[in-house]
């Protein structure tokens, strides 16, 4: 369960950048480190200002996720202590200034978790280079759009773009991964799905990506959301490309990234209107499987002893199996709480004392655990959509993909695409590249943020090359 609480501590952030105050006064100490949640490093800023009467403030900013500013509510430094509370988001910093060095040596503290942190004064904060992001200006049309979802009755805003040729162009839509994701599927500042668009745009074909239901400039309630209703959002994204005069009606595809890989099937198995589907890293197996097979893989790469790794893999098949088999959510709690009580009750007294074998943490997993979107996701099998398809589909995988391993996955697809008489698809196995599309050394999480490329050139062109093969 440990994977779910770096997505609960990016959600805090994130929920907090609407209340934070973006005036800045002149930042008289910086103080720079790198979080590690579950294999992800993530950067934190402090950065410590002072008042006209010589007292202390300070705001935070947590770069890879985007998020700026965030109000600090109580801040000290001594010649050998820097402490900092941040009451929005429930997080404490205490650590012991190294003088020689001028690094905190500390521990983070938010919600349920206690975590190392290592702060450094610094003159310049890291430059994060992300040179494929496009910049303009674009040789190619782009529009800030609002579509309607009717059945949802929610309105969701995205970003246009179409060659500047007077033509009828094919178009695909962007759906983004797990998570709630802007239009770009921003991630450690790189900007994927703005590359794809960006890069494809010059070649001839229309874009729509679009903010999830309730990110950004979309309205609706992403928490109650699951596959199902994404799919009803890209499918309101297919149907407003069918209104544009530069739009080919019949070449209007979906291309969806990771979780996005099932959604696109879900959509295309109901309407006659998607013309052909890419998946990048999507599903091809039950979401139960992937995910014991998702820990297993991460937590190896990560170095994990083998008894510790099997440990966490058996702790989450029993507590999948519960998801899976128990419809009723209070009925399941109780079931979580007594698998959590035997597993806690044969740990040793020094493991029984860790914050992760806690109370407060399991109670946090198992919010996880029942929210609607997990549980869908838990039970969700691929198979009998991808069964139903018979226009045409590109499949894309990394060969270092950990969280969607390509040869289990791909594997699945193409089995439940022979089985559906489709005879026009095309799966690629990737080499080098991880869950993102970048080259990578071990596919690792948390290689994603230290890795410059977005997303692999050569991913870039068989999309292109295939989209335009498919819609001739």
């Amino acid at each position: 369960m440990k994977k779910f609480i770096a997505c609960l501590m990016i959600f805090i952030f994130l929920s907090a950048v609407s209340t934070a105050q973006q005036v800045e006064k002149q930042s008289v100490s910086l103080w720079e480190g790198k979080l590690n949640i579950s294999g992800v490093s993530l950067r934190l800023v402090l950065k410590v200002t002072t008042n006209d009467d010589g007292s202390l403030t300070a705001k935070m900013d947590s770069p890879d996720q985007s998020v700026e500013n965030i109000p600090v509510t109580f801040v000290s430094i001594t010649d050998d202590s820097l402490n900092f509370e941040i009451a929005s988001i429930m997080g404490k910093y205490s650590g012991k200034i190294e003088k020689d060095s001028m690094v905190a040596i500390g521990m983070w503290k938010q919600a349920t978790m206690s975590l190392p942190l290592n702060l450094k004064k610094v003159e310049k904060l890291t430059e994060v280079k992300r040179p494929q992001t496009p910049q303009p200006p674009f040789p190619y049309n782009e529009e800030e759009v609002v579509f309607e979802n009717k059945t949802a009755n929610i309105q969701l805003a995205g970003t246009f773009t179409y060659p500047k040729e007077n033509q009828k162009f094919p178009a695909v839509v962007l759906v983004t991964g797990s998570g709630a994701q802007d239009r770009d599927e921003t991630i450690f500042k790189h900007k994927p799905f703005m590359v794809i668009a960006d890069y494809l745009s010059r070649n001839g074909i229309a874009v729509l990506r679009f903010d999830d239901r309730g990110i950004g400039k979309s309205n609706g309630n992403f928490s109650a959301a699951t596959s199902i209703d994404f799919a009803t959002d890209a499918l309101a994204a297919v149907d407003y490309l069918k209104t544009r005069n530069e739009i080919d009606q019949t070449k209007i595809g979906i291309a969806g990234h990771s979780e996005g890989g099932m959604i696109a099937p879900i959509a295309a198995s109901s309407s006659d209107d998607v013309a052909f589907i890419i998946l990048l890293a999507g599903p091809g197996m039950r979401g139960s499987d992937l995910l014991v097979l998702q820990t297993e893989l991460i937590l190896r790469a990560e170095g994990t002893p083998q008894d510790k790794l099997d440990e966490s893999v058996k702790n989450n098949k029993g507590a999948y199996k519960i998801i899976v088999d128990q419809s009723d959510s209070a009925l399941a709690y109780k079931e979580l709480e007594k698998f959590f009580d035997d597993r806690i009750l044969k740990l040793p007294q020094e493991e029984k004392n860790k914050q992760e074998n806690s109370r407060a943490a399991f109670e946090q997993s198992a919010r996880i655990l029942l929210s609607p979107w997990f549980r869908f996701f838990l039970k969700f099998d691929p198979k009998p959509y991808l069964e139903n398809l018979t226009i045409p589909v590109l499949a894309l995988n990394g060969e270092k993909d950990l969280q969607v391993p390509p040869k289990e996955n791909l594997a699945g697809i193409e089995k439940a695409l022979k089985i559906a008489g489709n005879t026009n698809y095309r799966i690629y196995e990737l080499p080098g590249l991880n869950h993102l599309f970048q080259n990578s050394k071990t596919g690792s999480p948390r290689e994603y943020g230290e890795i410059e490329e977005t997303f692999s050139a050569e991913a870039l062109k068989i999309i292109r090359d295939w989209i335009i093969e498919v819609t001739r």
